[in-house]
């Protein structure tokens, strides 16, 4: 099973895309691939598939830290859309830092740039972390105990 959910193995979904073999045909394979990305700690692509105007803002090296820092569990998209001129993507990736359970919760906004989706910015909506314990389910939704799984 690939890193961003899906049924295939992460080298014949995700990593086809990171690796440049495939291109996403739309803004959630891209946001999917930069998950699974973060997940394989491939900071160059996380910093190549944003827009050009965003692309400065943003670092290999902080990306890395990151990435080197937490270890993402599960990504759940909530919802797509579109309008005339962006992609949108509603998603929640949950990650764990130490024994803290966090989610990034995004409504992520996305353009085509020379003929490729990348990603623009995005709206964050406030989530609460929350401990996790060793015998509590595991986060990943293995339905395995954290300390048998992530623990």
């Amino acid at each position: 099973m690939c890193f961003c959910g899906q049924a295939l193995p992460f080298e014949q979904c995700c990593n086809l895309i990171i690796t440049g073999k495939s291109k996403p045909e739309n803004a959630e394979q891209l946001m999917r691939s930069r998950y699974s990305a973060y997940c394989a700690k491939n900071g160059e692509y996380i910093v190549n598939t944003y827009a050009a105007e965003k692309r400065l803002e943003h670092t290999v090296e902080d990306i890395l830290l990151f990435a080197n820092q937490v270890e993402f569990v599960h990504l759940d998209v909530i919802n797509t859309g579109q309008d005339q001129n962006f992609q949108y993507v509603e998603f929640k990736a949950s990650y764990l830092d130490g024994q803290q359970l966090e989610v990034l919760h995004e409504r992520s906004r996305f353009i085509k740039e020379d003929g490729k989706w990348v990603y623009l910015d995005g709206n964050l909506f406030p989530c609460e972390g929350k401990k996790v314990s060793r015998n509590d389910p595991c986060p990943c939704l293995s339905g395995k105990k954290f300390k048998k799984c992530h623990g």
